[in-house]
């Protein structure tokens, strides 16, 4: 079953990023057409400008994460040591080096994982979080995180951040550039032919729509990867700690608080194990996680 939702996973992610990669080409070929006056040439520029963020992003995500949540890295075990040894235990059951461990200062309870791979990888937890579960509690939570640095989620999470900014990067700078001014046509031969007008009109037109809907598309993608495999993360962290009752435990004491995080960067939301601004969107459509209640109902119709 779990194996079977993996490969599943997989084919979305896929899914997932050809539509990340359709964007790009169409906020191209906007630029190529109305810039350089080559549509390949603008294509190529798009994805070179998403491909050079997307490398700074994944080599440098650890440290840009960390930085825009607050999070405090412990230098050693005596700065929390039940949080330390128990990322220390569940990272040698699952078999990866030992992450960088953070401690974020507020007051609800929350964490995540983020980096480009198990030997890169850091979690980190809220002091609310540490301070209101129990160990077992503490566990679940921790095993999740664990498991979505086990099974390369945080990289596919990097990489959709980092191409989701990409992609609000490029639009801000096309706006700022173009202004949204109707295209003007010249009397060279190529415009006097009135079906090249039509195609510039509709290439145009095609612009403006990718411009106004490509980083509302991109976040939707982005959350949509973060709420496939929250599932997968919860089954595979019960299955490490083999006690879903502690995850299952932690997550209704998450669905319990309604506490909102202080600060919270907007890009960085969807690797939370919970959603830290409490915030429920257009029927779910915008959530960055699945709800709560689910989770525990597949978690206890998994293992009970």
């Amino acid at each position: 079953m779990i194996y079977q939702q993996i490969d599943r996973n997989k084919r979305k992610t896929y899914l997932i990023f050809t539509i990340f990669f359709i964007i790009l080409a169409g906020l191209g070929s906007f630029i190529g057409e109305y810039f350089l006056d080559n549509i390949w040439g603008g294509i190529i520029t798009a994805l070179v400008i998403a491909l050079i963020y997307t490398l700074i992003t994944y080599f440098q995500s650890t440290s840009i994460v960390m930085q825009m949540n607050g999070a405090k890295k412990l230098q050693s075990e005596s700065d929390a040591p039940e949080l330390w040894h128990i990322v220390e235990d569940l990272s040698m059951v699952a078999d990866i080096p030992l992450p960088d461990i953070y401690i974020i200062d507020d007051e609800s309870p929350n964490a995540f994982a983020t980096g480009r791979d198990p030997k890169h990888a850091a979690v980190a937890v809220t002091s609310g979080l540490y301070e209101m579960m129990n160990r077992e509690e503490l566990e679940g939570v921790l095993a999740h995180e664990i498991s979505h640095v086990k099974n390369y989620d945080i990289r596919v999470s990097t990489i959709a951040l980092a191409l989701s900014s990409a992609i609000v990067l490029i639009t801000y700078l096309i706006g700022n550039a173009y202004r949204f001014v109707l295209p003007s046509f010249d009397d060279d031969d190529d415009n006097n032919n009135s079906n090249w007008v039509v195609v510039r009109l509709v290439l145009w037109v095609v612009g403006i729509i990718f411009m106004i809907l490509g980083p509302l598309i991109a976040s939707l993608v982005q959350l949509a990867i973060s709420r496939n495999r929250e599932y997968l993360a919860d089954v595979s962290g019960a299955e490490l700690t083999r006690n879903p009752q502690g995850l299952i435990n932690a997550l209704e004491k998450l669905k319990n608080s309604t506490e909102p995080m202080k600060e919270v960067d907007d890009a960085s939301a969807a690797l939370y194990i919970d959603d830290p601004q409490k915030k429920k969107r257009f029927s779910g459509l915008f959530d960055t996680h699945p709800p709560l209640d689910d989770r525990i109902n597949e978690l206890k119709k998994t293992f009970m």
